[in-house]
C-alpha cells in the first residue's frame, strides 16, 4: 500500500465546522462489507443494527483545554501553546508545541494571562516544534491546573478556522467523557446523546470503555510513500479486566463487537491473545493499522469520515477494504456528507 492510493479531491465546504444541531441527528452512511451494499440514515437509526448482548467498545477519554496562548519575554510576540503531555506534576514540567517554533530557544520565558500571572521557562528543545516547558506557579498542584483550565482553550483541529464558542466546550467532548488526557476527541463518540445511549442499553447492548488518550500522533501527516516506513507517535491507553471480559463474553456468543473509533480499534488491537481473546492492557501504542490486515476483535466499526491521506482512513480501509471504502467516499462526497471531527459518521458492519 502506497500513500498517494489514499488521496482524493475533497472539497472545502463537506470539511464541517460546526457539530450538527443535536448529536444524534448527524448523518450515517451504513456499509455492508459482505454484499458491498451502501445505505443512508440517521445517526440515531444505528440502534437499528444492535441486539441484546451486543457490545460497544467507547472511548472515554476527556479532552482538556490544550490550547493555551501567551507573549513571549522583551519582545512580546504573541506564542501558541499546545500543551500535549504533563511530564512530571510535582516539577511542573510540560511536554508542548509551540507555534511559530522558530521564535522559542532555550531559556525564552512565556507569559501567560491578562496580568501574566502564569510564566513558563523554556527548558529542552524535544523536536523542531516541540519543547518541554516549566510553569513556574508557587500556589499548590490543584490551583495550577485551575491556572491552566481558566486560560486554555478547547483544542479544536486548526481547519476549523473560528474561534472558540461555547458549544465547543461541551460538544467537542463526548456524553460519555471520564479520564482526562486527551488532546483531541475520539469523535465517533461525540454522536452518542446520553438518550441514545439509554435506548440502546433497554435494548439489551452492553458498554466496554476503555481509555487512550488521544495525541497529535493520530493527525500526524504521513510523509513516505511506502507505509511501511511510517512511525505513529505513542499515545497512552488503559483497557481494564471487566471491560475485556465483556467483549471476550460477547465474542464467544458470537455477537456484535463494535468499535466506537479509530481510537478504540487501535487500542482494543494493541492488546490481543493469540487466540484473538482481548487482553487488559496499561501502557503506550504506536500501533499504526493499513491494509492488509488481519482484525482480532471487532467485527464492527463506527468511524467519521477522514481526510485524504490520512492515517485513519487507512485504518478504515483497512477495516472496511480498500475498494469498497474507496467506493463508499465517493459516494459520501456525491451525497455532500460532512467530513471530519464535526462530521458525519460511517459504520461498517
Amino acid at each position: 500500500m502506497k500513500l498517494s492510493m489514499f488521496k482524493f479531491n475533497l472539497p472545502k465546504e463537506l470539511i464541517a465546522e460546526h457539530p450538527a444541531k443535536n448529536r444524534e441527528d448527524s448523518r450515517l452512511m451504513v456499509v455492508e462489507r459482505a454484499t458491498g451494499k451502501i445505505s443512508h440514515k440517521k445517526f440515531k437509526d444505528i440502534i437499528n443494527y444492535f441486539d441484546d448482548g451486543d457490545v460497544l467498545v467507547l472511548n472515554d477519554t476527556k479532552v482538556f483545554p490544550a490550547r493555551m496562548y501567551g507573549n513571549k519575554e522583551k519582545t512580546g510576540a504573541k506564542i501558541e501553546v499546545f500543551l500535549l503531555r504533563e511530564l512530571n506534576a510535582e516539577s511542573r514540567l510540560w511536554d508542548v508545541l509551540v507555534d511559530p517554533a522558530r521564535k522559542i530557544r532555550i531559556g525564552n520565558k512565556l507569559y501567560f494571562g491578562e496580568n501574566d500571572n502564569l510564566v513558563a521557562e523554556v527548558i529542552d528543545n524535544t523536536t523542531s516544534r516541540g519543547r518541554t516547558l516549566r510553569f513556574l506557579y508557587d500556589g499548590s498542584y490543584e490551583e495550577f491546573r485551575k491556572v491552566l483550565y481558566d486560560l486554555g482553550e478547547t483544542p479544536l483541529p486548526k481547519y476549523i478556522k473560528r474561534a472558540n464558542e461555547p458549544e465547543d466546550t461541551e460538544r467537542y467532548q463526548t456524553v460519555f467523557a471520564k479520564n482526562e488526557g486527551a488532546v483531541a476527541a475520539p469523535t465517533a463518540g461525540l454522536h452518542f446523546s446520553r438518550e441514545l445511549l439509554k435506548r440502546l442499553e433497554i435494548k439489551g447492548v452492553q458498554f466496554a470503555p476503555l481509555t487512550l488518550h488521544v495525541g497529535l500522533g493520530t493527525f500526524r501527516t504521513v510523509e513516505v510513500e511506502d507505509l511501511t516506513k511510517h512511525k505513529m507517535e505513542s499515545e497512552e491507553a488503559l483497557i481494564s479486566s471487566d471491560a475485556c471480559k465483556i467483549v471476550n463474553n460477547a465474542k464467544l456468543k458470537k455477537k456484535k463487537v463494535c468499535a466506537v473509533g479509530t481510537t478504540v480499534m487501535r487500542g482494543i488491537e494493541s492488546s490481543v491473545s493469540t487466540t484473538g481473546e482481548l487482553n487488559p492492557y496499561v501502557g503506550w501504542t504506536n500501533k499504526f493499522i493499513f491494509p492488509p490486515y488481519e482484525f482480532s476483535v471487532a467485527n464492527c466499526m463506527i468511524t467519521n469520515f477522514h481526510m485524504p491521506e490520512s492515517t485513519l482512513l487507512m485504518m478504515v480501509s483497512a477495516f472496511g477494504g480498500y475498494d469498497l471504502i474507496t467506493k463508499a467516499y465517493k459516494e459520501a462526497i456525491k451525497e455532500k456528507y460532512r467530513f471530519y471531527s464535526y462530521g458525519d459518521a460511517m459504520l461498517i458492519i
